[in-house]
């Protein structure tokens, strides 16, 4: 029976009409599964070029400024404050005059205290003469030794009377030269504490005004005690350059030199305190206000830099993505040193001139394509 369906197709000629349908089924197939996939168009990428230049080696910290020197000024003897000589927060030199207490009291005092000098050394000259009076007769034998001695006696007690009155008179100048208050350094004034008119007390325990001296100034921090043999030693070798930055945007900072080492580690936080020393000309560093401390210990020439958001961090450690000449990436490892004003010191792993990717990281994949978006410079 399927002989004779095979022989009816054969004789209708259906059977070379099913044959091309085959045939051209099968070349379609083949040819759809030569069809190749469209590439991927290049992925757009920032890029820096790595440089080699020389890097400064440096430690950074929060830091603290302190007035090279503060005086509260007290008054060391009691009396009603007629006179301020300044205004609060003016600056002031070594030798103005501050304050006036009333010297009335004292000029009073002085006067009493010289007239009893007048008279005891009044009384001294009459001993005195005395003395040599006796002498001459008990010489004669007119008076009896005892009698001399006596009048010897009076007149050193007329003597030691003088000084103790000189004493007086000295300790009374002394007093009356208290009335007026100088500043013994030059700065600036802080609050005024006592106005004209209030009765001042000794000694008190409230200042009257301080005085803060901010040419110079010093700007304290603390770094690790790691770091201090390191210190030590380019100390002695020349003067350490410290700069102080007020503000991310401050492209001036203050420059400084380092000054004083603290003499003993600080056990509750492993730091050692560190002193700069700034003429602060601009008076732009003020007493109590926080700055970042950078401390200059030496340079590194020959340094490959690169942007710091170039490096990535992946299973393997870190590694950035070099751009080849065919504008294909390859990741490369590195083994990465420093940091330092955005850019990292690349201790192994490329050379300079290499282009590296700076933005666009996230969809790269080894041999990808890449468009560079805009030609950035070389790291400053």
């Amino acid at each position: 029976m399927m002989i004779q369906r095979f022989r009816l197709i054969k004789d209708n000629g259906v059977l070379p009409c099913f044959i091309c349908f085959l045939f051209l089924l099968a070349s379609v197939a083949a040819c759809s599964g030569k069809q190749q996939t469209p590439q991927k168009p290049p992925l757009p990428v920032t890029a820096a070029t790595a440089v080699q230049k020389t890097v400064p080696v440096q430690l950074s910290a929060i830091g603290n400024v302190e007035a090279y020197s503060t005086v509260s000024m007290k008054s060391q003897i009691g009396g009603v404050l007629t006179r301020v000589h300044f205004r609060e927060g003016q600056d002031v030199n070594k030798g103005d005059l501050l304050f006036t207490i009333d010297p009335r009291p004292y000029e009073a005092a002085l006067k009493q205290a010289e007239a009893n000098l007048a008279k005891d050394n009044a009384q001294l000259a009459n001993a005195r003469k005395e003395v040599q009076r006796y002498a001459e007769l008990v010489k004669k034998g007119y008076v009896a030794q005892e009698q001399y001695d006596q009048i010897s006696t009076n007149a050193a007690s007329f003597e030691a009377i003088v000084n103790a009155a000189m004493a007086v008179v000295e300790n009374a100048r002394l007093q009356l030269k208290y009335c007026y208050i100088y500043s013994p350094i030059s700065g600036r004034t802080g609050n005024l504490m006592a106005n004209e008119g209030n009765l001042i007390k000794a000694n008190a325990d409230t200042a009257l005004v301080v005085i803060n001296q901010v040419q110079p100034i010093y700007v304290t921090f603390s770094v690790p005690e790691q770091s201090l043999s390191e210190i030590k030693r380019y100390m002695s070798e020349g003067k350490l350059r410290v700069e102080a930055i007020l503000s991310k945007e401050d492209e001036k900072p203050e420059q400084g030199v380092l000054t004083f080492i603290d003499n003993a580690v600080d056990l509750a936080t492993g730091t050692i305190k560190l002193k700069g020393t700034f003429a602060n000309k601009g008076k732009r560093l003020w007493p109590g206000q926080f700055v970042n401390a950078v401390l200059t210990l030496t340079s590194q020439p020959d340094a490959i830099v690169v942007p710091s958001q170039a490096i990535q961090t992946g299973q393997k450690g870190q590694y950035v993505f070099v751009i080849k000449n065919d504008l294909t990436v390859e990741d490369r490892p590195l083994l990465v040193g420093r940091t330092l004003n955005n850019e990292t010191i690349i201790e192994k792993g490329l050379q300079a001139g290499e282009k590296v990717v700076t933005d666009g990281q996230l969809r790269l994949v080894p041999g990808a394509k890449v468009q560079l978006k805009e030609k950035t410079g070389g790291s400053k």
